[in-house]
């Protein structure tokens, strides 16, 4: 993994780093690609056959924006057709919205039909969302603009053009291949080289900088976020159409543990510093050529150097050996022992596996890796799934409510434009369900708006006549609205309202300060009424959000946890639980997600235990992660005391866990749970310490009574008690 630029500093680093795979670049990029291809090409057919001004141009940017934007199918045979039938819904909405533009009753009825069909029919795909989302953009700007019947084809045509610049660059030119896994694959080697190079400025420096170990921190939580993306993308990509020896269970491996090592490293350095236990017999000095090797092993590199690795090798054996004899030594280990055999133990399955791939790669051999079996999912609950409404008809429900109610305050508010405030409430209750996660959409959307219609007001004016600036300036708020979405919603919105002041300036040939500030308080006012309207209509607790994602996560644990302790009596490749170790850090990362409105809010927070039951999931989530990073793929016969002991062990395990997440359900459970102390006394009494193996079982079993811990802790808080066992 070499360092790219060692002469650059810390924020270039960074920022070659940043955006892993060039994802947003790539959305945000064709989004506007295709905007300005259909709004040039429509202004040359209106220029050369003297049609209408500006508006048709409008409407097709709008399309071809839409047509990149909206379509989510899981295919790419889906996607192609929804985009092809966004032309049928484009039209359809812009010719009602027209022919209906004298009753603002039938407009309104119209909008909110379509609306309650787009959450509604959206439980049997996708596409009917995307169809209803640019359905009621045509007919609101159909009925803003009042568009006469003879003008109709001028229109047609224009969207047309858009979409057919939307497949265009979705589908054929910048259509999604393996290279967006390939540049996704190196943002994921600089991110961890940049982190490499911070953690041996961290062994090289005697003293423990405060200020360093936080950004270190940071870049960790950002390198997983990235091993995410990668593996997200293998997912979706095969290997094999980059390098075809290769398999995609073998990289998500590798990445999955080059991960773990440094959050370990990150960890463990940490520890060994305060402790002063790196001055053992050059200890920093090797973990230094550890780290260093790896750093310049850039595995999947085309100009690869096997040097590289071979040294990261032969250092990580070398390490190994010194912790072996440390342990020899010491006869009953100390923590800071465990702690470097944890470092030891990932570094070598990462070097292991680079060789791995390497081999594959030059040689174009065989998968060395079988893709994991993906078991069938059994649907839980059908009883109770069918007497309850289903999310999308409960969302469809509050969006008919809030759609009405938002139509008659639009009106109170401003009777020539009364359907911003539908828009808005529309937006904020899209892809949110608890009513936590609105309230927080609805805020950041204010924030943004208020603060994008200030500044959208000051430049529309600054450039107000000079129609080619303005557009320059409007092509760039798209893209960088877009490119920020995933990043900052409230930076979204602020990007939206200022192209919205543009727009209006070129619609309207200038723009007022109350015009804009009516669409600030319609923003806030639609925000407040998708609020409220979720609050008290189907709602779903933020809490009640919260505990949900808090029993997938530990029905996910159960399906990682038993596979790995039968691990252990079984003839099991525990390797293979890697790709269920990221569908864990996605459910951990569900639980901050649905938490963020209390964790945010501090008065909430106060009176919140929250707090405390989301870190000790990311807790158990930690020690989850490290069961595999550090778990060698060898099958050791451990003595028959040993093996009988883990059938008890995953017997009273999967009682916890079930106890645990009923007590989360409300439902009727056991009261007591399992400490596993017996257990773990047991294992380690069987293990010897003079064998390496054993002292890595005596290692795994630790991680497993921790994860237990935390789930006592959520049990006691539940109401549960801890068994009292006999010895």
């Amino acid at each position: 993994m070499n360092y790219l630029h060692p002469s650059l500093n810390y924020w270039l680093s960074r920022f070659l780093a940043s955006d892993p795979g060039r994802k947003r670049l790539h959305q945000a990029g064709k989004a506007t690609l295709s905007l300005m291809s259909s709004v040039f090409s429509v202004l040359i057919i209106l220029a050369i056959t003297n049609g209408p001004e500006l508006t048709p141009a409008i409407m097709g940017g709008i399309a071809g924006m839409m047509g990149i934007l909206v379509v989510n199918d899981e295919t790419t045979a889906l996607k192609k057709g929804t985009t092809l039938l966004l032309s049928l819904s484009a039209v359809g909405g812009l010719t009602t919205g027209s022919l209906l533009a004298w009753n603002a009753f039938l407009v309104s009825s119209l909008m909110i039909a379509v609306i309650f069909s787009a959450f509604y029919f959206s439980k049997y795909g996708s596409r009917y969302f995307s169809l209803g989302m640019i359905g009621f953009i045509t007919i609101y700007f159909a009925s803003f603009l009042q568009l006469p019947v003879k003008q109709f084809l001028w229109f047609y045509m224009a969207i047309a053009i858009g979409i057919s610049f939307a497949y265009l660059y979705n589908f054929i030119i910048f259509k999604g291949t393996a290279q967006l896994l390939k540049r996704s694959i190196y943002s994921f080697h600089r991110q961890a080289n940049l982190t490499f190079q911070l953690l041996i400025e961290l062994l090289e420096d005697e003293s423990i900088n405060e200020h360093r170990s936080r950004r270190l921190s940071i870049n960790v939580k950002i390198l997983r976020d990235y091993a995410g993306h990668v593996s997200s993308d293998l997912n979706t990509h095969d290997i094999k159409e980059l390098w075809p020896g290769l398999s995609n269970a073998q990289v998500k491996l590798y990445v999955f543990d080059t991960a773990m090592l440094v959050a370990t490293l990150t960890d463990s350095l940490a520890q060994l510093k305060r402790d002063e236990a790196l001055e053992v017999r050059g200890l920093r000095t090797l973990l230094i050529r550890v780290i260093a090797s790896l750093q310049k092993a850039d595995v999947l590199a085309v100009n690869y150097d096997e040097r590289n690795l071979t040294e990261a090798q032969l250092a990580t054996d070398e390490l190994r050996s010194k912790i072996n004899e440390l342990f020899k030594e010491q006869g009953e280990p100390e923590g800071r022992l465990y702690l470097l055999r944890r470092i030891e133990s990932i570094a070598h399955h990462v070097t292991h596996a680079a060789l791995s791939i390497q081999r594959v790669k030059n040689e174009e051999s065989p998968d060395l890796f079988e893709n994991p079996v993906e078991e069938e999912l059994v649907e839980k609950n059908d009883e109770e799934k069918i007497k309850e409404l289903e999310p999308t008809t409960k969302k469809a429900f509050q969006a008919l409510v809030a759609g009405s109610i938002s139509i008659v305050v639009g009106y109170g508010i401003s009777p020539i434009q009364p359907y911003w405030v539908v828009l808005t409430s529309f937006i904020v209750l899209l892809g949110t369900q608890s009513v936590g996660r609105i309230y927080l959409k609805g805020l950041q959307r204010s924030i943004g708006t208020v603060i994008g219609a200030v500044i959208g007001f000051f430049f529309a004016n600054l450039v107000s006549g000079h129609s080619e600036i303005e557009v320059i300036l409007l092509f760039a708020v798209v893209f960088f609205a877009f490119y920020l979405l995933t990043v900052s919603y409230m930076m979204m919105s602020l990007f939206i309202t200022m192209l919205i002041a543009f727009m209006y300036d070129l619609l309207l040939g200038g723009i007022s300060f109350s015009l804009l500030s009516a669409r600030v308080v319609d923003t806030i006012a639609g925000a407040g009424i998708a609020l409220l309207v979720s609050s008290f209509l189907f709602p779903t607790k933020t809490r009640d959000k919260v505990y949900e994602t808090f029993t997938a996560y530990l029905e996910e644990l159960e399906n990682y946890l038993i596979p790995y302790i039968r691990s252990f009596t079984e003839t099991t490749d525990i390797k293979a639980l890697a790709e269920q170790a990221f569908v864990l850090d996605e459910k951990l990362q569900g639980i901050l997600d649905e938490a963020e409105p209390i964790m945010q809010h501090p008065g909430t927070r106060r009176h919140s235990e929250l707090p405390k039951w989301v870190t000790i999931f990311t807790a158990m989530n930690y020690y989850a992660d490290h069961l595999v990073a550090s778990s060698y793929q060898k099958n050791i016969g451990f003595p028959k005391q040993v093996q009988a002991v883990f059938p008890v062990l995953e017997k009273k395990l999967t009682h916890n866990l079930a106890t645990v997440t009923q007590r989360l359900k409300g439902e009727t459970a056991s009261n007591e749970l399992f400490s596993l102390k017996k257990e773990r006394e047991q294992i380690e009494r069987g293990a010897p310490l003079e064998h390496q193996h054993y002292i890595d079982l005596v290692h795994h079993v630790y991680y497993i009574w921790r994860i237990n811990q935390s789930l006592l802790l959520l049990g006691n808080k539940l109401g549960a008690k801890d068994k009292k066992e006999k010895d």
